[in-house]
């Protein structure tokens, strides 16, 4: 059942510590797109923040933990990995890229992938400190540098997609207009008709990226996923239960989902879809 006042967590990667962001106001009223609109409403509902300020590094490194799990498995992941490599005058960088894999691994194994995960830390710390010198190189590289460079030269490292290089760059880099796809928001976008029921995460990202501000894509990505923990699941939306259970019941396409027969599928898999 949706929980329409929970807030968001305090420690997660959709915002960081104490929320993560900054509380910003924006005026719903100038809403150009229906993406726009969307984005409007789940702010009012939840939250309207600007993002930046974690260190870059350990955004990174807690994204890749937050990989094909959630955050309640992730979370103790990390902050173990902090409690046994981190704490003051010491570069988390070098101490991860130093680590034993089979210790890291024990480390994180809350995370799930734990062995694979492992790999890639140190792999991204080793790239870190032969590139930037220090965690605090990479920092400012991703604070500072070209976004579009930033993204690209982030997914160069084996490991590392899309969605853990927008997030670096939106919760580190602080960067307007950037919205990273993930499960939910990939769900979301093509369940609403936002975008192309068999776009894949790149496209769904360039959609909302075109079709919402800049300055609206952090909040947008955060409260998207909250939106999809409470009401547009993956299994059972809340339109299944009561069709005006949903806040967006009035502007959503409802690709893939049929409330007569109680049958959820993939946009891409809707009959709809077929003779696009």
């Amino acid at each position: 059942m949706p929980h329409e006042s929970d807030p968001e967590p305090e420690v997660n990667i959709s915002g960081g510590e104490a929320g993560g962001g900054a509380p910003a106001t924006f005026d719903p009223a100038t809403a150009d797109t229906r993406a726009e609109r969307i984005v409007d409403r789940l702010g009012a509902r939840y939250w309207q923040k600007t993002y930046g300020g974690q260190d870059a590094f350990t955004c990174l490194v807690r994204t890749i933990l937050s990989q094909n799990t959630s955050d309640v498995a992730s979370q103790p992941a990390h902050d173990a990995l902090l409690e046994r490599y981190d704490g003051p005058d010491i570069d988390l960088a070098a101490a991860l890229a130093a680590a034993e894999r089979s210790t890291l691994a024990e480390t994180i194994s809350a995370a799930g992938l734990y062995n694979q995960k492992s790999g890639v830390i140190v792999d991204a710390a080793e790239w870190v400190l032969e590139r930037w010198g220090s965690a605090a190189g990479f920092d400012a590289f991703v604070r500072e540098g070209d976004p579009h460079e930033v993204r690209a030269t982030l997914l160069e490292v084996s490991g590392v997609g899309p969605k853990t290089a927008d997030c670096v760059l939106l919760f580190a880099g602080g960067r307007d207009g950037v919205f990273p796809v993930d499960t939910h928001v990939h769900r979301i976008y093509r369940r609403l008709g936002i975008a192309p029921p068999d776009a894949d995460h790149e496209a769904v990202r360039e959609v909302l990226e075109r079709d919402v501000p800049a300055e609206k894509c952090g909040f947008g990505h955060t409260a998207t996923i909250q939106f999809g923990r409470d009401f547009c699941t993956a299994r059972r939306p809340a339109c299944l239960e009561d069709p005006n259970a949903c806040p967006m019941a009035d502007i959503c396409d409802q690709v893939g989902v049929y409330p007569e027969t109680g049958e959820v599928v993939d946009p891409a898999d809707a009959p709809e879809a077929a003779g696009d």
